[in-house]
């Protein structure tokens, strides 16, 4: 058996696929289902096409991070069958290491005035 991959080699991560694990962090998901959720989840900010999410998915699957877990109907789209995906140990990881870097730049950001201290949002911020 191999050993499994430090995280940190992966970062740092594009923000499209950050987003994908950050979607299937919270459970198994259809692409169009991440998609939707990416955009609502940004308040439209980030909208993943299927030229930028699938070409993603694979990589991701080619990486360990995500393995599909089935196709099934999804009541909500009607009859057609979607391929669902979840999240593997190392995909979790891999995302953690990246919200910690990701962390640590907003700690920097603050450190240089650039960012108000934690718990206070800058002007013009929108909750995403």
């Amino acid at each position: 058996m191999a050993p499994t991959p430090e995280p940190q080699r992966f970062l740092p991560l594009t923000a499209p696929m950050f987003h994908i694990l950050l979607v299937l962090s919270a459970g198994e998901r259809h692409g169009y289902a991440i998609m939707r959720t990416v955009e609502e989840r940004t308040a439209g900010q980030i909208r993943l096409g299927s030229g930028t999410l699938y070409p993603a998915i694979k990589r991701m699957l080619a990486d360990g991070w995500i393995e599909e877990a089935g196709t099934r109907l999804d009541p909500a789209l009607g009859e057609e069958q979607r391929r669902y995906y979840r999240l593997t140990d190392l995909g979790r990881q891999v995302a953690g290491a990246e919200a910690q870097r990701l962390y640590a730049l907003v700690e920097a950001a603050r450190a240089y005035h650039l960012l108000p201290e934690a718990g206070q949002h800058p002007a013009g911020w929108e909750g995403v």
